[in-house]
């Protein structure tokens, strides 16, 4: 008879010299899927070589604890798709209990007797899903959008995110959707946080929905984790600070899985012992709407707080539409004339003494 050996615990050190084990964690991948900006960095990192470290990361992050969950979210031109798991195949489990496609996929398990069989699973919807999303997307979309998606992407991510800690707090009556939330809760069951594949850039269309994410996120303790692999985008960093999440710019894209691994991979608990990594220094200065550029002084909407270089014409917001009211901003002051002043002038003798009027007679 042959035992399997089993896997070592791995337990956390609390404060009150107690070692317990470590809340679930779900981590939200939201993975840019432009293919233009993935076509300009082919070169140095492929996509087939990007998806292989993806996998290794998530598999990784499911390796950490047995009840750590993963989803992955597309954020594509015009659009934001499920990629993991499939909106689908989950309907599908609902009705009938099992889908077609996972007939297909038992077979290809069965084949593949050395691979772990989550493992397997989570590799071939992503891939199934990926190959569906980029074979449906016509030319003329990416054409008309050089961005992507980044705020419905987002939005999906954090009703999913809702809907589990609903459930979780469901199921534990101790726990509210503010404690699982919250890191330093003894009654936490649930450690969310989102992960931002970035390399599109020009996110200043997507600003009211972004900002309103973002305090969505910071309301409910969800920190935004941001790997830049290609540009810079201020409003991601932003983000990232206003919800003690990770800014981390990859200069060397070929080493993304040491990256994921080493800045990624620690939950939001872990993240307490160890020691911070990425951008020490924020730059909270903002993108003008109208021409893209950063600027330190602007014109600011009262009703949506878009920011412009300049008065937009016609005193409209390009935004939200409304009527600015400028004031008496760019009119010419206006000139009054000074009255000059007459001088008098003074009659001087020889002596130089002041001469006396003459008598008239």
């Amino acid at each position: 008879m042959v035992h399997s050996p089993s896997l070592p615990r791995i337990l956390h050190f609390n404060a009150d010299n107690d070692f317990s084990e470590p809340p679930p964690s779900l981590l939200t991948i939201i993975l840019d899927t432009n293919p233009s900006a993935w076509s300009l960095l082919s070169p140095t990192l492929p996509f087939s070589t990007f998806l292989s470290h993806l996998l290794v990361f998530i598999n990784a992050h499911l390796a950490c604890n047995n009840s750590n969950q993963i989803c992955v979210i597309a954020a594509h031109p015009h659009r934001a798709e499920f990629l993991y798991p499939s909106p689908s195949q989950s309907s599908a489990h609902a009705e009938n209990g099992e889908k077609e496609s996972t007939s297909t996929a038992t077979k290809d398990i069965s084949e593949a007797a050395n691979h772990y069989r989550p493992f397997h699973l989570l590799q071939l919807t992503l891939i199934q899903s990926l190959t569906s999303l980029l074979t449906s997307t016509p030319p003329s979309s990416l054409q008309s959008t050089p961005s992507v998606a980044l705020s419905g992407a987002l939005t999906l991510a954090l009703t999913y995110t809702q809907r589990h800690l609903l459930s979780s707090s469901t199921s534990n009556p101790s726990i509210t959707t503010t404690t699982a939330t919250d890191p330093t809760s003894s009654n936490q069951n649930l450690t969310p946080r989102i992960l931002i594949l970035s390399l599109s850039g020009d996110l200043s269309a997507q600003y009211i929905p972004l900002t309103n994410t973002i305090f969505a996120c910071q309301r409910l303790s969800i920190p935004i984790d941001v790997a830049k692999l290609a540009g810079d985008a201020v409003f991601l960093e932003q983000a990232s600070d206003a919800t003690r999440g990770t800014y981390l710019h990859i200069e060397h894209p070929r080493g993304l899985l040491q990256y994921l691994m080493m800045c990624f991979l620690p939950d939001q608990v872990s993240r307490g012992f160890l020691g911070s990594v990425g951008k020490q220094g924020v730059d909270f200065r903002a993108a003008c709407f109208c021409h893209r550029r950063v600027v330190e002084v602007g014109f600011v909407c009262s009703v949506c707080l878009s920011i412009f270089c300049s008065p937009p014409e016609g005193a409209v917001c390009l935004t939200c539409g409304t009527q600015l009211k400028l004031g008496n901003y760019g009119q010419k002051p206006v000139v009054v004339v000074k009255k000059k002043k007459k001088k008098r002038k003074n009659r001087l003798n020889g002596n130089g003494d002041m001469g006396s009027p003459a008598p008239t007679q």
